[in-house]
């Protein structure tokens, strides 16, 4: 049986590269496309996945810009043909609260959280349709459930990407397609980075990453729509 062609943004740190490793293990010869705008982190991930057997190609992209994902979608379909899994993983978190937040901050957590899953799956998921086939993870956030004080523009792209994830799965089911919208609450990451909060106070990066290739593994005829993930003590 042929491996499954997976593409996945934001590869190259934290959640992203703990999907991509554990695709990598988990299914032999799998061919990854990582996608991040560090290169040399995506290089160092793609060692790692190389190792356990899979093949991997890299691309340097900000995904929240259409000419680059345009450029994006020419580079992987002509390697790839086509891809089986997306996984809209690319995101940027930044605390502010409503009333400190300006506009040029709000556009820019809107454009990297939000804007970035419309133009990648723009750019993937007509050659879904085509095949009938193909599953799709948009990374939502607890935050994108609930709202949370100093969360105004992360909460609302996250939001966005709920219910983007909604209206997807509702167009896409007849194609075939399952659209699984994932909503971590806090896990180790570079966004947690200088935060003082204990580690073993945040969730795993590859329990996150875990979840994705087990409800990959589901039979063709059941979806999970939705997940939510939260460390054993709850919310932070």
């Amino acid at each position: 049986m042929a491996k499954p062609v997976i593409l996945i943004t934001g590869a190259s740190q934290g959640i992203g590269a703990a999907i991509a490793r554990v695709f990598a293990k988990e299914l032999k010869g799998v061919k990854l496309a990582l996608v991040a705008r560090s290169q040399s982190r995506l290089n160092s991930v793609a060692r790692d996945c190389t190792k356990l057997g899979a093949l991997v190609e890299t691309y340097s992209c900000d995904v929240s810009d259409v000419n680059a994902v345009e450029l994006l979608q020419l580079s992987v379909l002509k390697k790839f043909k086509h891809i089986d899994v997306l996984v809209n993983n690319a995101g940027v978190f930044k605390a502010a609260s409503f009333l400190d937040m300006g506009v040029e901050e709000f556009d820019g957590l809107i454009a990297s959280n939000l804007r970035s899953v419309f133009l990648i799956s723009k750019a993937f998921v007509p050659s879904m349709v085509k095949r009938k086939r193909g599953d799709i993870f948009n990374m939502s956030s607890i935050a994108g459930l609930i709202a949370y004080p100093g969360g105004s523009g992360y909460s609302a792209a996250k939001f966005g990407v709920t219910g983007l994830s909604k209206v997807m799965r509702t167009e896409l089911k007849a194609y075939g397609i399952k659209v699984c919208c994932v909503c971590p609450g806090a896990t180790v990451s570079p966004s947690w980075r200088g935060s003082n909060v204990p580690q073993q106070r945040l969730m795993p990066a590859e329990d996150v990453a875990r979840a994705f290739y087990d409800i990959y593994c589901l039979s063709k005829r059941t979806v999970v729509e939705e997940i939510v993930l939260r460390p054993i003590l709850g919310d932070l």
